[in-house]
């Protein structure tokens, strides 16, 4: 056995983790090594108008080699083939809105769970949320295929009211977090508007990315005239169609609490504006389909996917969520036309040429790694979302976000070939994004059944 698979072998088992991924990474490291032809595929094009054609895609060293007719090349002896046919075949998925463990006591098991949930359903790159140094490094453990999971982007630590308190914390976090080498900069609410304008300034003296939630000082036309990469939640739109003379510190969850203000005419406007100044829209709908819905915990807590969560997590899921549905403020009907009201500004979102990237807040209450993309795009689809938008907002679009475009997010000679083989068709019917049949990241494969045994292993691992 080769020296470098021996050394890297004993350092998992090191790691007390072989037991869940042993057998597995072994048989990719086999697969990774040879050459692939995934043969008589239908091929979807994502890239511009959607198109279905019949082909024959090549993998080497990790990356599309060759796309042909399906008979139109011999295949060479020693290559692994993967039958395609009746099969649909497209980019891997983007998760634009995700969140990474850090290990526990040194122990990173959890990690790795939470990077094989991703996978397990098709997401082949992920944008982590909240950043910690950790994830840096994990970042280069990935890239150099020491750790298996999605390709990483990471933001930097939170920059809140209370980690950035005036201009000069600014300063100083925001030209640190840039030279410690984290993607973008992570926001969250609480900031004051000095010192939200201070972080602007210094960011784009530096040149890094600001993206996320929109402070109640800061407003969501001065978000969006800021120019954010990205808004996430869509949140600061609700308040932004508010004329009455409120506190906006009142908002609660997501503008909930200003369901009844909002004046629905002035959400063509506010979509024109963020069209014209090129901010991307997160909309995260699965953390208001899932979340905040009024659906029993004890019911919700029950799906399969919950299952592979420790248990100590599905605690607290259903705790935050019984607390919440049963608080004194929450209304189901209110609730549903809350949920109505952010269906209407996404959709007139989609509607104006707004860039939609699919992102679902996991792990977050009742939000499954990889399975909440899943009711994230059937979300979008309930929005009025077409599955070629949908499927565009979570494959091509963070491409050109990433400006990556001949890296990922495609199926073209030169790409990663980061993959998912689907027994139906998606561009009929977004639910057979379910019908996963592989999934192939950076070249290395992972079947049906390695998927299904992960899952086992997970489950099992968190069993009650």
């Amino acid at each position: 056995m080769h020296l470098d698979l021996i050394n890297f072998i004993s350092k998992i088992v090191q790691m007390k983790f072989a037991t869940i991924f042993f057998f597995i990474v072994f048989s990719f490291y086999i697969l990774s090594a040879q050459n692939i032809c995934i043969k008589n595929v239908q091929v979807i094009s994502l890239d511009s108008k959607p198109s279905l054609n019949k082909k024959s895609v090549w993998i080497e060293d990790g990356k599309i080699k060759d796309i042909t007719e399906p008979s139109h090349k011999i295949i060479p002896t020693g290559t692994i083939i993967i039958e395609g046919s009746d099969k649909f075949l497209i980019p891997g998925i983007s998760e634009m809105h995700a969140h990474i463990p850090v290990p526990e006591e040194g122990d990173d098991t959890n990690i790795r769970e939470t990077l094989f949930l991703y996978l397990s359903n098709g997401i082949t790159v992920i944008r982590g949320m909240l950043g910690n140094p950790y994830h840096l490094e994990l970042k280069k453990l990935v890239e150099g295929g020491e750790i298996l999971g999605p390709r990483i982007f990471t933001s930097s630590p939170s920059l809140n009211g209370n980690s950035i308190p005036d201009i000069e914390t600014a300063v100083s976090k925001v030209t640190a977090y840039q030279a410690e080498g984290y993607d973008f900069l992570k926001l969250h609410p609480g900031l004051k508007l000095d010192v939200f304008n201070q972080i602007v300034a210094t960011a784009n003296e530096v040149d890094i990315g600001y993206a996320g939630h929109v402070s109640t000082q800061v407003g969501i036309s001065r978000a969006i005239q800021s120019k954010y990469a990205s808004i996430d939640h869509l949140d600061g739109y609700v308040e932004g169609l508010v004329t009455a003379d409120v506190d906006p510190d009142g908002n609660g969850f997501f503008g909930y609490n200003f369901t009844d203000l909002a004046d629905e005419s002035l959400i063509t406007s506010l979509a024109e504006l963020t069209h014209s100044k090129g901010v991307w829209v997160v909309p995260t709908q699965s953390l208001f389909t899932r979340w905040f819905s009024p659906v029993d915990p004890a019911v919700m807590i029950q799906d399969k996917e919950i299952s592979y969560m420790q248990p100590k997590v599905r605690y607290a899921w259903r705790t935050n969520k019984t607390n919440l549905i049963n608080g004194d403020n929450y209304n189901e009907d209110t609730y549903h036309k809350f949920l109505s009201l952010r269906k209407q500004i996404l959709k007139k979102l989609d509607d104006a040429g707004v860039g939609l990237l699919l992102g679902s807040d996991a792990p977050q209450v009742m939000n499954v790694p990889g399975f909440s993309i899943q009711h994230e795009m059937q979300a979008m689809a309930d929005a009025g979302i077409s599955n070629a938008a949908i499927l565009q907002s979570g494959t091509s679009n963070p491409a050109r976000f990433f400006e990556a475009e001949d890296i990922f997010g495609s199926i073209k000679i030169g790409c990663s070939a980061d993959l998912i083989l689907l027994n139906k068709n998606p561009l009929e019917d977004i639910e057979n994004m379910q019908s996963i049949e592989g999934v192939m990241i950076r070249g290395q494969w992972l079947s049906r059944a390695d998927i299904d045994d992960g899952l086992a292993k997970i489950a099992q691992r968190h069993k009650d």
